[in-house]
């Protein structure tokens, strides 16, 4: 039985002019066409060649021994090349590209740009793709705490968080109590794995863990503090909101910084300010 969507073996029948027909069995009644521009030349009646088989324009199955980016049941990054009324149309290597309907769509696309995607079938046996990842994607990473990761930005969710491809493979989320700036679908960013669920999922954080983060912060604190004159007009008694507002960072991650900054002797605390020491 020929597969759509999917790499197989394929034998050939019978050769026309335009092409070769191939067939899982001899005199399969569902044989598909091979275009002669594709057929090596020492290619003959009874011979076994790999092939790809999707539906051409006419939405007829035909074979090819060109790659495509993604196969049926697979993720990949494609490019959109239009827009159109029922959907968007990507380029996944091969001379038909594939439709990703409006449903299927997390957000707005916009032609040029890549966004990752997984291969289904639909209703009328038609290939298409989807920006609905979370049910594709694995749990079973080999990664642990602390590891650092590059993550794909696949969907938002205002009450949980965002939800994030991790090496386009796993299943990640950014908890919303950790997210201190807005992302947007489609962007590549580097995370840090803050847990490993029981389930098999990664929480993650755009920060490194605070043992790391630390020294970081201390550097990106006093540096701010320097660009007020020296003088920080809040103390780490402010409110969250302010923190986050003029350094990005959550309280916490704050009082850390400042506490390091403290211990190292190189800044004052008052009561409404925060000054570089003088040395």
């Amino acid at each position: 039985m020929i597969e759509i969507g999917k790499w197989q073996t394929l034998k050939v029948i019978r050769s026309k002019e335009f092409g070769v027909y191939l067939a899982s069995e001899k005199g399969d009644r569902d044989a598909v066409l091979l275009p002669r521009k594709q057929v090596p030349d020492d290619l003959k009646a009874g011979d076994e060649i790999e092939v790809f088989v999707y539906r051409d324009s006419s939405d007829r199955p035909i074979a090819t021994v060109r790659q495509p980016l993604i196969t049926l049941g697979k993720i990949a990054r494609l490019k959109v090349a239009s827009v159109g009324e029922i959907g968007a149309f990507m380029d996944w290597g091969l001379e038909k590209d594939i439709l990703l309907p409006y449903k299927e769509m997390l957000g707005k696309v916009r032609e040029g740009r890549e966004y990752l995607v997984y291969m289904y079938m639909d209703k009328s046996s038609r290939l298409c793709v989807s920006m609905k990842l979370y049910e594709h994607l694995s749990v079973q990473s080999p990664y642990h705490k602390g590891d650092s990761v590059k993550g794909y930005v696949y969907q938002l969710n205002e009450k949980m968080g965002v939800f994030v491809a991790v090496e386009d493979k796993y299943q990640g989320m950014v908890p919303k109590q950790q997210l201190h700036r807005r992302l947007h679908i489609g962007e590549s960013l580097d995370f840090y794995v803050s847990e490993v669920r029981e389930d098999g999922k990664l929480n993650l954080s755009l920060n490194r863990p605070a043992y790391q983060q630390m020294e970081e912060d201390s550097d990106m604190v006093y540096q701010v503090i320097l660009s007020f004159d020296g003088v920080l007009p809040f103390t780490d008694k402010a409110s969250p909101e302010v923190i986050e507002r003029e350094l990005g960072l959550s309280k916490n991650a704050f009082k850390r910084a400042v506490g390091r900054l403290l211990k190292e002797g190189r800044i004052e605390i008052g009561e409404r300010s925060i000054t570089i020491k003088e040395s």
